[in-house]
């Protein structure tokens, strides 16, 4: 499968409404709990070794960023939430901007949200999944770092997620499993962002 997704470059950060691109094309957005995985999926599904930057603190991804792929395509990193040791209003001020990007950025066609498969919907990600859903948009979770279970863990678990997401959400969260260790899931969700952006 041809990946039109690694001609993604670097555009912008920002850290307010003001700052994001204009809203036109297509984006998908990004998010994750610091330490699941986030920056290596981006970099694995773009095959960049350092488009997004991964780190050993968790919670570095401070603003949305913005990764183009074509024009007016675009990859967006959502900032890393969790435990990132950051002050409360740091923390009051990105969720506002991200509850406001979710229901008003009209280029916004898909959300991926990433979790360590060891440790699947944790309250940030149920909260992810509930803002894409309440906008009508379609949500991928990737379940990361796969290549920590055995193959009848990793299954365990996805149908575990499929089960809570379906009774959560109905069909419209899809879940599969992902390492960026073993490549195990990265056509597939490659694929999946890659019709959201309308790409080939």
């Amino acid at each position: 499968m041809s990946n039109l997704l690694n001609s993604a470059r670097y555009l912008l950060s920002a850290h307010n409404f003001r700052q994001l691109p204009a809203d036109t094309g297509r984006e998908v957005a990004f998010a994750g709990r610091s330490n699941a995985g986030k920056s290596s999926a981006l970099n694995t599904l773009t095959r960049h070794n350092a488009l997004a930057r991964v780190s050993k603190t968790p919670g570095r991804t401070q603003q949305l960023v913005f990764f183009e792929v074509q024009p007016d395509r675009h990859l967006v990193d959502l900032p890393g939430y969790g435990y990132a040791k950051v002050p409360q209003e740091l923390q009051a001020h990105w969720q506002a901007f991200i509850q406001d990007y979710f229901q008003r950025r009209e280029a916004l066609k898909g959300l991926v949200v990433v979790m360590d498969i060891r440790h699947p919907l944790k309250d940030y990600d149920r909260q992810m999944l509930g803002y894409a859903v309440q906008r009508g948009l379609p949500a991928h979770a990737l379940l990361t770092k796969a290549d920590k279970l055995g193959r009848g863990q990793q299954s365990q678990t996805l149908q575990a997620v499929k089960k809570e997401l379906f009774s959560a959400f109905g069909d419209s969260v899809g879940v599969q499993v992902f390492s960026s260790e073993s490549k195990q899931g990265v056509d597939e969700a490659r694929q999946v962002v890659m019709d959201w952006l309308e790409l080939g």
